[in-house]
């Protein structure tokens, strides 16, 4: 007796169909172009996660800077005295600071002013 392929291939189509929850007309009714569109969301994904990383950074440099120059320096000269100052505080935490807690950020310009 023949056998088909039937419930392991609407099992199959049924995953695809899933994941495409949410895409408009034919990205999410046909087979062909949910495959295709799974296969790109993919790419997309992958290498947004790694350009997220890299968006943050930016932000985070933005922030600093705008807030050194209200001090009276540039992102450059913040930097490079936290070098010399020893001071091992990231970007993310120094501009969390520079909104969240004012007061704590002026110290640490006033300590990279000093070094």
């Amino acid at each position: 007796m023949r056998t088909t392929k039937g419930s392991a291939r609407n099992r199959a189509k049924k995953r695809l169909f899933k994941k495409a929850k949410g895409y408009v007309g034919g990205r999410r009714r046909l087979l062909r172009t949910v495959k295709e569109n799974l296969v790109r969301a993919g790419a997309y994904a992958f290498r947004d996660r790694r350009r997220r990383k890299r968006d943050f950074r930016r932000l985070w440099i933005i922030r600093l800077n705008a807030a050194a120059r209200q001090r009276g320096l540039r992102y450059s000269e913040l930097i490079a005295g936290l070098k010399k100052a020893n001071i091992e505080l990231d970007r993310r935490t120094l501009s969390e600071m520079a909104i969240a807690d004012p007061e704590g950020f002026d110290a640490v310009v006033e300590l990279v002013k000093q070094a």
